[in-house]
């Protein structure tokens, strides 16, 4: 048992330098995608960044200087400490480094725009923008303001608002091409329809999947996974038409970020086990959902 402990903290921490590379990389493509696909459209990004440009943009109507980047930290620290108490501090420290550098990239570094067609850039950007805010969902953090709190009111109500904050987002454009023309926001409003469809593409926190696991002893199987995740677990006899031998398969359905955990818990206890997932398209009865970490 003290073995599969040290093994589990080995991993977490390999697990958080990849979240941490991967809330880097979500940076760096948001920073780029807003430089080389949106700045020579006029369109606008969603959530607090989107805010957060409209506000500069708004400025320089009436001749005040508005920094993108100091808006995206003044917007999304008030919402960080809102949350931060709901959530955990490795999630806040992501969601937190990950608006934090955007705000850092968008000062420091200058990309070159890439297509002269507006339709072009209007369908990849909003592709690679979607995909910037999955890498930091993936990597268990945020891009923080409107995903910060939707994740929040996600966890809460076990379902995803990504429509509604597509709706948010509209409405944010919306007064956007009040002040600044409706065709750019028209096409800002399929930019971010685009990213929004990526995004619940790609992310599925509350997909759930069923684990079997084949082994001819079921206790230290059964006995790791209660230890390390609130779910049941259900062992069958069975019999092997090939091997002519009696072993056990032990079934349980768990969410899908956790699918990862549990091959590495099972494995680390017997390494010959057998572990067959699929897709469970409906489940009925108490099903325990992990806060978000």
């Amino acid at each position: 048992m003290a073995k599969q402990i040290k093994s589990l903290r080995k991993h977490k921490w390999v697990r958080f330098v990849i979240s941490v590379i991967m809330t880097i990389a979500s940076s760096l493509l948001q920073v780029y995608t807003i430089q080389v696909f949106m700045d020579p459209c006029n369109l606008l990004s969603s959530g607090f960044t989107g805010v957060a440009i409209l506000l500069n943009k708004i400025g320089t109507l009436v001749g005040v200087n508005i920094s993108t980047s100091l808006a995206i930290l003044s917007l999304n620290i008030p919402a960080a400490l809102l949350c931060f108490k709901s959530v955990s501090k490795r999630f806040t420290f992501l969601s937190c480094l990950q608006f934090g550098l955007t705000s850092l990239f968008l000062q420091t570094l200058s990309f070159d725009p890439f297509f002269d067609d507006l339709v072009l850039n209007v369908f990849f950007g909003g592709a690679l923008y979607g995909m910037s805010i999955v890498l930091a969902l993936k990597a268990d953090g945020s891009t923080g303001g409107t995903d910060f709190i939707a994740l929040y009111i996600s966890d809460k109500l076990h379902k995803s608002i990504w429509d509604y904050v597509f709706i948010f987002n509209a409405c944010m454009i919306i007064i956007f091409g009040a002040l600044f023309g409706w065709k750019a926001a028209g096409y800002s409003i399929i930019f971010q329809f685009i990213s929004t469809r990526m995004i619940s593409s790609f992310h599925h926190r509350y997909a759930q999947i069923t684990v079997e696991i084949t082994t001819d002893d079921p206790e230290p199987v059964t006995e790791a996974f209660i230890s390390n995740f609130r779910h049941g677990m259900s062992v069958v006899d069975a019999y092997g038409a090939f091997s002519k031998k009696h072993f056990y398969i032990c079934k349980a359905v768990v969410s899908s970020y956790e699918e990862a955990d549990v091959v590495d818990c099972i494995r680390s206890i017997n390494p010959n086990v057998i572990i067959n997932s699929y897709k469970t398209n409906h489940f009925y009865g108490s099903f325990y959902h992990k806060p978000i970490e």
